[in-house]
């Protein structure tokens, strides 16, 4: 179902409530950007995503540089402007820091077991990218170097960013990466959980095909 125009104000608006109101980017963290005509449409730096307004979106060239708006671009802009750089296809980027994804980013584990169909079939695997100091150019260099053959990427210590064809499609990946985190922690309580087998894996695979 769509709500608005894609690569527009509002459609940035409507994800980054959702993205808040799901707890996906708390207080202040995240930014949110789409690939539009003119430029890169990106949350203002200091904005809450629960809160935003259209005066909270700027306007970007591929550069970083600011084309439109009175606010400042997200320091994280140079992410955004790499990955749109290295992938054509890549329409929407979100930055989150939800904190039961966040976690595998702290404890340097890349998102990877094989334990749920739909994750094995759908994202596969999040790798991740080294520690950086968050909004500069080591950081987004390193990261987007990762989106060469994957939609999703951990950076240690800070949090996880996605891009897709829509701000939609990134937010049904980034909800999917959650609920696989939640599912992963409940069954450590329960007593830690299984794996499917390489045989299993493999013919979930090639569903694909």
């Amino acid at each position: 179902m769509e709500y608005f125009e894609k690569g527009t104000k509002q459609d940035v608006i409507y994800w980054s409530k959702r993205l808040y109101q799901k707890g996906m980017s708390p207080a202040l963290s995240g930014n949110i950007s789409v690939r539009t005509d003119k430029g890169i449409l990106i949350s203002a730096s200091g904005t809450c995503l629960n809160d935003m307004n259209e005066d909270d979106i700027v306007l970007i060239d591929f550069d970083g540089n600011l084309i439109e708006g009175n606010k400042k671009p997200s320091s994280e802009k140079f992410m955004h402007t790499q990955i749109y750089d290295l992938r054509d296809d890549i329409h929407a980027i979100i930055h989150s820091h939800c904190p039961y994804i966040t976690a595998f980013a702290c404890v340097g584990k890349e998102i990877a077991e094989p334990m749920l169909p739909e994750f094995v079939f759908n994202i596969d695997k999040v790798p991740l990218a080294p520690y950086n100091l968050p909004s500069s150019m080591q950081l987004a260099i390193d990261t987007a170097a990762l989106f060469k053959d994957k939609d999703n990427v951990l950076m240690q210590n800070h949090g996880i960013v996605s891009g897709g064809s829509s701000l939609q499609q990134v937010f049904y990946n980034l909800e999917s990466i959650r609920a696989y985190c939640e599912t992963y922690f409940a069954a450590q309580v329960l007593g830690g959980h299984k794996n499917l087998n390489k045989k299993q894996v493999k013919e979930i695979k090639n569903l694909k095909l």
